[in-house]
């Protein structure tokens, strides 16, 4: 049996898992990450992405079958209406009741049509809306992960100047007081 390929969520998720147990470097906020195993699941949500985004287009699509269907079935009813107030014509207050009645349905089927519109709208916006969050934290993991992995030093801040100078310092006792073991015969 074939396992199913993991969902972007998945993904994302085991993003976040390695990051999370990633060692930190000794006094620092910065992980170490294993390069490759992060590469790897970036590649593999580069390659779910397009499927997610087929199946928000494939959603659209359906969306659109959808309302052409249900305004076919609505032209249906319209028809249908406008046949049966027809042949009542002849007979005045039949007639009127068929032209209420098709009008009712008319509104009816419109109504419908709307809001089954709207509802594949919201649905499908909501969609894609869950996959702009999670494209955005994706994203965000993505730029956390490249930041941590960037590690800056500088140069002005790191130098104390009183370590400075008593190095310094250090280094030429030799040279102020006199007392310093000399260099030269057996003194080493």
């Amino acid at each position: 049996m074939t396992e199913a390929a993991p969902t972007l969520d998945e993904l994302l998720l085991e993003l976040r898992d390695l990051v999370e147990r990633a060692r930190t470097m000794p006094m620092s906020a910065s992980v170490l990450v294993n390069r490759d195993e992060l590469l790897g699941l970036v590649d593999e949500i580069l390659a779910v992405v397009p499927e997610e985004v087929r199946h928000a287009r494939w959603l659209l699509k359906e969306r659109e079958a959808f309302l052409l269907e249900a305004e076919r079935e609505a032209e249906d009813i319209v028809e249908a209406g406008r046949v049966q107030a027809e042949r009542m014509v002849e007979r005045t207050e039949i007639a009127r009741e068929a032209r209420r009645t098709a009008q009712r349905v008319v509104e009816d089927a419109e109504a419908l049509a709307r809001r089954l519109r709207l509802e594949a709208e919201d649905y499908v916006d909501q969609r894609l809306a869950e996959f702009e969050v999670v494209l955005d934290r994706t994203m965000q993991a993505v730029q956390q992960g490249r930041e941590r992995l960037q590690v800056t030093f500088d140069r002005e801040d790191d130098v104390d100047p009183d370590t400075d100078e008593a190095l310094s310092t250090f280094f030429d006792q030799d040279d102020s007081n006199g007392d310093a073991p000399s260099r030269s015969g057996t003194d080493w």
